[in-house]
């Protein structure tokens, strides 16, 4: 489930720099206005996302340790690759939340922005 979040910081700073409205209208006006979107994961979800996120930084960790430690290039290339591998995997993860999610949300309410944006970032996600 996505929502915008009357709460993002980036919008609040937003807001104070704006013209003061009454508190009601600032209420109901403000998560049409949040310029920001996010979505309501699982706990489980967003602790396996989470924890592959660690991994992965921790694997890029380790590849900077090799670079410090002048260690040859291809140990270091087999690495990179792990590192690769691990976060391609963590975006088909994502990805597919996102499309048995949002995206299918949005088609069932009869709408397709979901689906115009998913068109839009595939491409972008192959290269």
């Amino acid at each position: 489930m996505e929502h915008a979040s009357p709460a993002c910081p980036h919008c609040a700073a937003a807001a104070e720099a704006a013209t003061p409205e009454p508190p009601e209208a600032e209420t109901e006006a403000a998560p049409h206005a949040c310029c920001c979107r996010h979505k309501v994961r699982t706990p489980e979800e967003h602790k396996a996302l989470l924890n592959r996120l660690s991994r992965i930084e921790g694997q890029i960790r380790g590849i900077r340790g090799m670079v410090e430690k002048d260690v040859y290039c291809a140990d270091i290339l087999v690495q990179v690759a792990a590192a690769n591998s691990a976060l391609n995997s963590f975006t088909r993860e994502l990805l597919g939340q996102h499309i048995r999610t949002c995206v299918a949300d949005d088609l069932r309410a009869g709408q397709d922005e979901k689906l115009d944006e998913l068109l839009k970032l595939l491409p972008k996600l192959m290269k």
